[in-house]
């Protein structure tokens, strides 16, 4: 996605440590028209999918999920980061480790919100490692559910996340893809 690409290099700031900050239009001052031209897309690519469950976790990946959800009209449901009070009964999780934040956490959906009837499209703002969506893909499994695929906003290719899930077979598709990053130049996978 062109788009994303300019947005990026506009209002995209590197900082230390590999991080990309684009907290200007995408997760923390969200520009709303962009966000839905990135939900139009990701709609586009997953049309015909049958995807009838949206998953993200939360708390950035929320806005770009929930407005697929309203392009493709499917729910959109969140895992938690923690276990909360109310997070009731049964619940599905995984372990993950945030390279953004340098924390483990564990990533819980309450077994009432997903199932071995949906098939499921998971959306986030980034792929680094891949460890968010692997543990995404956990919770998929262990509820028996299928997976459709990835829609990333921002893919850190560099990290090798994305590239180690499609040698996996699983389908992901990113609008930025960064193949490297500098303090002072950002280059784009073609």
């Amino acid at each position: 996605m062109k788009k994303m690409q300019e947005m990026i290099l506009a209002e995209g700031k590197v900082l230390p440590g590999g991080i990309l900050k684009v907290g200007s239009f995408l997760n923390q001052k969200i520009d709303t028209a962009f966000l839905a031209e990135m939900a139009e897309e990701i709609a586009r690519l997953y049309g015909g999918c049958g995807v009838n469950k949206i998953l993200t976790v939360e708390s950035s990946g929320i806005a770009i999920a929930a407005a697929v959800g309203i392009v493709m009209k499917v729910p959109v449901v969140f895992a938690k980061k923690h276990r909360s009070s109310n997070v009731d009964g049964e619940t599905y999780g995984a372990d993950v480790h945030s390279f953004t934040h340098g924390t483990d956490y564990r990533m819980v959906v309450s077994r009432d919100y997903i199932g071995p009837e949906d098939r499921v499209l998971l959306v986030d703002d980034f792929l680094a490692n891949g460890q968010a969506l692997n543990g995404l893909i956990k919770i998929v499994e262990q509820a028996g559910a299928e997976l459709v695929g990835c829609a990333i906003a921002i893919e850190k290719c560099f990290q090798g996340g994305g590239d180690a899930l499609r040698e996996k077979g699983i389908r992901v598709e990113s609008l930025g893809m960064i193949e490297s990053m500098t303090d002072d130049s950002i280059t784009f996978r073609v």
